[in-house]
């Protein structure tokens, strides 16, 4: 499935239910181009505690081709479907696989950010590495957190930022809070 890398985009696929290591496995095989945003997240039974590597987006892997390898990828085990708007797989650009990518490099760590920020209010990451990245102020479980959206794919992805990172977007609307 090796193509020319002028032509390759990225795309979201769904996968079945918890199987998204296993068509990783699967695209390695195959020679297909893909990233798996994989987290360490502290699971507790009820006797033990362990640390699990996990995929951040639930059943969703992304592939880097060409048009041609469409149904190819399709017809790997594993894979359910393109995500898709109005019938058609939509190229994700390189940007928004690069920002997933800074996110879990760069912002393990809780820091609380600014209290004066309302949730839904635009903000705009002014210093780091994401300097120039557009998100929305959230609320989850009692912290304040900068929330990344991924259009692409109706995904968010919570990261905490210091609070001298962030300024609100004045010239846009505050977003609806969801209750």
């Amino acid at each position: 499935m090796k193509s020319s890398t002028a032509l390759k985009s990225w795309y979201a696929l769904y996968t079945t239910p918890r199987s998204e290591k296993k068509v990783a496995e699967r695209f390695e095989q195959a020679g297909v181009d893909f990233y798996l945003p994989l987290t360490k997240q502290l699971k507790r039974w009820s006797d033990r505690k362990k640390w699990v590597i996990e995929p951040l987006f639930k059943s969703y892997i992304f592939v880097k081709i060409d048009p041609s390898n469409y149904f190819n990828v399709l017809n790997i085990h594993g894979v359910v479907r393109f995500i898709t708007f109005s019938g058609k797989a939509v190229p994700i650009p390189e940007r928004e696989i690069e920002t997933i990518k800074m996110l879990l490099a760069e912002f393990s760590d809780t820091i609380e950010v600014a209290e004066n920020l309302k949730p839904g209010t635009p903000i705009e990451i002014m210093a780091g590495p994401m300097m120039g990245i557009k998100g929305e102020m959230v609320e989850y479980r009692g912290e304040k957190r900068a929330s990344i959206r991924i259009e692409y794919i109706n995904q968010s992805v919570l990261v905490n930022i210091p609070a001298a990172f962030i300024s609100p977007l004045t010239h846009e609307k505050p977003l609806p809070v969801e209750s």
